[in-house]
């Protein structure tokens, strides 16, 4: 047990198996929806249900198993929402790439990414970035995380008239508010664990509510289905025949998962004190690899991009600091395999005081920002509100660090930009220009 936990960066001096335990229950139920969802969307790119189902927890499950030993971080990663959509509705859907293709274009993401971070380029991209910058991160990650909870929890609903508006009174939302309360006032009184006793509360109580649905013919035990009918199934005709289009799209995929990635390493880390003395995240460039791993492997398997889940960011806030975090989620993820109506049952209402209260803890580095100095922040301002209201965090870093460039640069302060900044915003400008082409 010991030998385990020192190659998960376990320090019984530092740290607390409970919490460490705790911590990743509680990451694992936050971020479990992707186990529903994820077959639900690749389902509409003409894959099989059953195959994306449990090779979305197969590919989870060794991407974070490598987080653990390899980085012996507390971040646990799946196949990314956003990335998923724009695999089946975007590549497939709209564009008639077939799924097979898709997958193909997801692999050569991954073996570009694992390139990128055996050079430390992703290292230096994460390095480069201002460290005003990085609080903003951080406090845009926690009102995008917020955002997505009081979604989920159908506290706030679509609006014509004002894009977003606050929703009638449902028992649901009524639920989900009541899982915010509770969970600050656990909080409040110190609880450990807090999020995770919320979560399972709020689940139970939803069953007499008929917010928690139990199927009919309820087994808590099921044997998992074959990956046979989506892993190993990469079509690279369109690569090998040298389609520009589709070198756009691995492109495209690349940017989206290095930011999405990179914005939850630095906003999380950054708002857990995770950083050494110059600011810098811990072990960085085994987060990083651990990433592409996982999404290459995923490919293999058959499921789209996978990527560090912003969830993680609830087990870190229950306490979570080592690989034993992720070591758990991951453990948790193959247990999916075979108790997942037990875990699918979970309604999204229970997870929004997480997310909720995560979205708290996560703004309070908005006071380490540097306010008098408008060429700070306005950049950081940027960063802040496009995340939640492009719901991107890839687009809220992107728009942030542009306007941090053009402000420098046209205010006759070129000199605080780095070379680094200016070679990614020039990336930045094509990342817009190419889909135009």
């Amino acid at each position: 047990m010991k030998t385990l936990l020192k190659l998960l960066g376990f320090d019984q001096a530092k740290h607390k198996v409970k919490t460490e335990l705790m911590a990743g229950l509680t990451t694992f139920l936050t971020m479990s929806y992707i186990l529903a969802v994820n077959p639900l969307i690749l389902g509409d790119a003409g894959m099989d249900k059953g195959g994306v189902f449990s090779a979305t927890v197969i590919a989870a499950a060794i991407a974070t198993l490598v987080m653990a030993f390899y980085a012996r971080l507390p971040y646990a990663l799946a196949s990314g929402m956003g990335l998923n959509a724009f695999f089946a509705y975007t590549l497939v859907v709209v564009m008639g790439f077939t799924w097979q293709q898709a997958l193909a274009a997801v692999f050569v993401e991954g073996v570009v990414f694992i390139l990128l971070t055996v050079f430390r380029v992703r290292e230096a991209i994460v390095n480069a970035i201002p460290q005003n910058m990085r609080y903003a991160i951080s406090v845009g990650i926690g009102l995008f995380i917020a955002f997505i909870g009081l979604r989920n929890g159908g506290i706030i609903i679509q609006s014509d008239a004002t894009v977003t508006t606050l929703a009638p009174w449902t028992t649901t939302s009524v639920l989900a508010i009541a899982g915010v309360i509770l969970g600050c006032v656990l909080m409040a009184l110190k609880v450990r664990g807090a999020l995770f006793y919320t979560i399972i509360a709020m689940t139970l109580i939803g069953i007499p509510l008929g917010v928690t649905q139990i199927p009919e013919g309820f087994s808590i035990l099921s044997l998992p289905a074959s990956i046979e009918p989506v892993a190993l199934h990469l079509d690279f005709s369109r690569f090998l025949s040298l389609d520009i289009e589709y070198y756009i799209i691995v492109f495209t995929l690349v940017f989206m998962d290095l930011f999405d990635t990179l914005g939850t390493l630095i906003g999380t880390s950054t708002s857990a004190g995770m950083v050494d003395e110059n600011g810098r995240i811990q072990r960085v460039n085994q987060a990083l690899l651990s990433d592409a791993v996982g999404t290459a492997l995923g490919a293999l398997v058959g499921t789209s991009t996978v990527t560090t889940f912003v969830e993680s960011t609830t087990g870190i806030a229950a306490g979570g600091r080592t690989g034993l975090t992720s070591f758990t989620v991951a453990m948790l993820f193959l247990v999916a395999l075979f108790f997942s109506p037990f875990f699918l049952m979970i309604p999204a209402a229970a997870t929004t005081s997480a997310l909720v209260l995560v979205g708290v803890l996560m703004i309070s580095t908005i006071t380490k920002i540097d306010l008098s100095d408008i060429t700070e922040a306005f950049p950081c301002f940027v960063t802040m509100l496009m995340m939640p209201f492009t719901a991107s965090i890839a687009e809220g870093i992107v728009l942030g660090m542009l306007s941090y460039v053009l402000v420098k640069l046209l205010s006759g302060r070129h000199r605080d930009v780095s070379v680094a900044m200016y070679i990614l915003a020039v990336f930045f400008v094509l990342k817009y220009i190419a889909p135009l082409l």
